[in-house]
């Protein structure tokens, strides 16, 4: 296994900067996921680690190896795509083998066997062996394909979505199997999604990018919890964070019309006492909204239920106070129905503030 490392890595297309100056560091059996929507430079990283484009500034380093000037087979490194590329008229063994037969890896008949045993016994799926690839599902397919990375034992395994065709169910099975791998085989795994599950389900840490840059690298629960700017808070978490435009009045923070309210608690006025402008983004997490249909704290507000969505275990309330619009998340033993008046409270200790101007966390 490789740590990897990334020195202001940069490449564009045309006018287009997919990827901007990034530095990044993997440790050695680690599980990095690198999360941004499309269009990010996801899998122009990916493809910059394996080898398949060239940089147009920056290093690759696999360990402490510069690999900017070898061949994408020299790299050792595994690539497990979102699109399966397998070979479909090949047996699942012909395809697991496939990557054991080159001529740089001079193995005899005896070990290909073994290691295509080995792996197959770990994803399960010894009684596939003699099936051709084109008869397989999806689930399948995908594990065939992560199969074909692990014969190599690489450096490292790069994996570009490879969920993401799956339907809801299998992607959940497949992302504890994948965590499962992990653990039981110690490989180092630098992943890439756009979803923010796979990332907080996964990753022992996350590295948020948009348009070719990374935003904030931590643990899922600092991406959370701590977001260091607005675009991480609205793009990890669902629902998704409420956004308001405040302004700071004595120890309150007012948003509309003095419509809503809040006043800052103490451990956020360190944060303010530098802050020089009057205007702020305040924004609270759904489940730090507590919901009742009747009056229980001090600080409650009167709004009104105008659009629910249920998800079983919980339910999203769309409430409206005058102008203003929140999203809550609450138990669904709260019974509440479009039109109901309820009353709600937040929990300023746990809402975050930002620079209206630089959308950075104060």
């Amino acid at each position: 296994m490789a740590s990897v490392r990334l020195a202001s890595l940069t490449k564009t297309f045309g006018q287009v900067t997919a990827v901007d100056n990034i530095d990044l560091e993997i440790d050695d059996r680690e599980f990095f996921v690198l999360l941004g929507p499309t269009g990010a430079g996801k899998t122009t990283t990916l493809r910059l680690i394996a080898g398949l484009e060239k940089p147009d500034q920056g290093e690759v380093y696999l360990g402490n190896v510069s690999v900017n000037d070898l061949s994408p087979a020299l790299r050792d490194v595994a690539f497990v795509f979102q699109y399966y590329t397998l070979y479909p008229h090949y047996t699942v063994r012909q395809n697991l083998e496939f990557p054991l037969r080159s001529k740089l890896r001079r193995l005899s008949e005896s070990e290909i066997d073994a290691k295509v045993s080995e792996v197959a016994g770990v994803l399960h799926i010894e009684s596939l062996l003699g099936r051709e690839t084109v008869n397989l599902s999806g689930g399948e397919m995908q594990r065939v394909a992560i199969g074909r990375a692990m014969v190599r034992t690489p450096k490292v395994f790069l994996m570009d979505e490879p969920l993401s065709n799956l339907d809801a169910k299998l992607r959940e099975e497949m992302r504890t199997e994948l965590a499962r791998l992990h653990l039981d085989l110690g490989f180092t795994f630098f992943y890439v999604t756009h979803d923010q599950i796979e990332a907080m389900t996964m990753g022992d840490r996350i590295a948020v990018l948009n348009e070719g840059r990374i935003l904030q690298i931590g643990t899922p629960d600092e991406i959370y919890n701590s977001p260091e700017n607005v675009f991480v808070a609205k793009f990890v978490g669902s629902p998704t964070i409420n956004l308001f435009e405040a302004s700071i009045e004595t120890s309150t923070l007012v948003v509309g019309k003095k419509t809503l309210v809040c006043a800052i608690p103490g451990t956020q006025r360190s944060s303010l006492e530098k802050y020089t402008k009057r205007e702020l983004i305040l924004a609270i997490r759904p489940e730090d909204i507590e919901v009742s249909k009747e009056k229980k704290k001090a600080d409650s507000f009167k709004c009104t239920v105008y659009f629910t969505q249920s998800m079983g275990v919980e339910d999203i309330l769309n409430l409206r106070i005058n102008d203003l619009v929140l999203r809550a998340l609450v138990p669904p033993k709260l019974l509440a129905r479009v039109g109901d008046t309820v009353y709600a409270s937040i929990n300023m200790k746990r809402s975050h503030l930002f620079d209206s101007e630089t959308n950075m966390r104060l």
